[in-house]
């Protein structure tokens, strides 16, 4: 895998296109332009790594939008040493994302060919601060509970329970919540209570979260 001047060059150029955007974050910005996207594509499909467009990455998945990346991540308020669950590995480029704001990642993927598949490009990347499992989202990772954030990058038809009860007072999880092809962005906050103030922030679309693993 190699990181050429053009490959930085065409992120500086992404970045521009995703804080035009409305991502204003700087932290987040560095990490997208800190992050070869490149190296989550087949070789083939490369020139198509710097768009600002999901793109399939088979089992039926895509790699996310940047600009959606960067959406979610920027509504995480990111914290070095935070300790983040993410539910849908897919390609792993979000969970490098919040690695290289040096959070604590988490990160579960259903499909085996995908969880296998983003651990390689991840180890040769030299990431050491994400954990990779292999199940069901729905179920959350309760062992290593609870997080100071969780994100869910894929569209539940409703907020899982089990991951809410995994999060830590004052902590937020941001998810594309609705049945159907369009989701509405939101993000709920834990309080010390136990209860869940909520925000919504527009529409997205995700492939959808789909219980058990495959």
């Amino acid at each position: 895998m190699e990181d050429t001047y053009r490959h930085k060059g065409m992120r500086n150029q992404l970045v521009k296109q995703i804080a035009h955007k409305g991502i204003s974050d700087e932290k987040v910005l560095e990490a997208v332009r800190a992050v070869p996207r490149h190296f989550f594509f087949d070789s083939a499909f490369t020139e198509h790594a710097y768009d600002d467009k999901p793109f399939p990455i088979g089992s039926g998945q895509t790699i996310s939008q940047p600009f959606t990346v960067a959406f979610q991540t920027q509504l995480l308020e990111v914290q070095p040493g935070d300790k983040i669950l993410e539910i849908g590995t897919g390609s792993g480029y979000q969970a490098a994302i919040l690695a290289a704001m040096r959070a604590r990642v988490y990160t579960i993927e259903r499909h085996r060919d995908l969880y296998k598949k983003s651990q390689q490009i991840i180890d040769k990347m030299g990431f050491k601060r994400i954990q990779f499992f292999l199940g069901d989202g729905y179920e959350g990772k309760e062992a290593y509970s609870p997080y100071d954030k969780i994100i869910i990058t894929c569209g539940a038809p409703f907020m899982p329970e089990k991951v809410l009860d995994q999060l830590k007072p004052g902590g937020y999880i941001v998810a594309p919540i609705g049945e159907g092809s369009i989701q509405e962005m939101q993000r709920w906050e834990k309080q010390k209570d136990g209860e869940f103030v909520k925000s919504s922030y527009g529409n997205f679309s995700f492939v959808p979260m789909i219980k058990g693993k495959h």
